[in-house]
């Protein structure tokens, strides 16, 4: 098994409309995408940059989780997205290795993808997402 590409990486946000404009600027690139995901409680817009995006993240609840994020960390990057082939078959081959799951089966994610998480205990202090187009 192999990871294909950086999909993408997530940038925690406050504003989403004035960091869309920000991010707009700085890459010379628009946000192709919006969208709200619902089961967690956030609106992401995805800024392509190259062969990956930019996935800016902000609450669409005050009990989203990255409230929680911004108010430990402050606004900036949430986490790195690997695409994968086989999102269930890396689960099995990390969860084998010793990482730790924080998602051991995959869920919904933005764009109609699977996702999952992995525990930045064991990737470095590094929150890493896998994620599968769906066919």
């Amino acid at each position: 098994m192999s990871f294909l590409k950086i999909s993408h990486i997530a940038i925690a946000v406050e504003d989403l409309d004035a960091a869309s404009k920000a991010f707009e600027t700085l890459v010379g690139n628009k946000v192709d995408h919006f969208e709200e995901v619902a089961d967690q409680k956030v609106k992401v817009g995805m800024l392509p940059v190259g062969e990956s995006r930019l996935e800016l993240v902000g609450p669409s609840d005050p009990s989203s989780t990255i409230v929680k994020f911004i108010s430990k960390r402050g606004e900036g990057i949430h986490h790195i997205c690997f695409e994968v082939a086989d999102i269930r078959a890396e689960l099995r081959r990390l969860k084998d290795a010793g990482f730790q799951l924080i998602d051991d089966e995959p869920r919904h994610g933005a764009d109609g993808h699977l996702i999952a998480f992995i525990h930045p205990r064991t990737t470095g202090g590094v929150l890493v997402e896998l994620s599968e187009k769906r066919k």
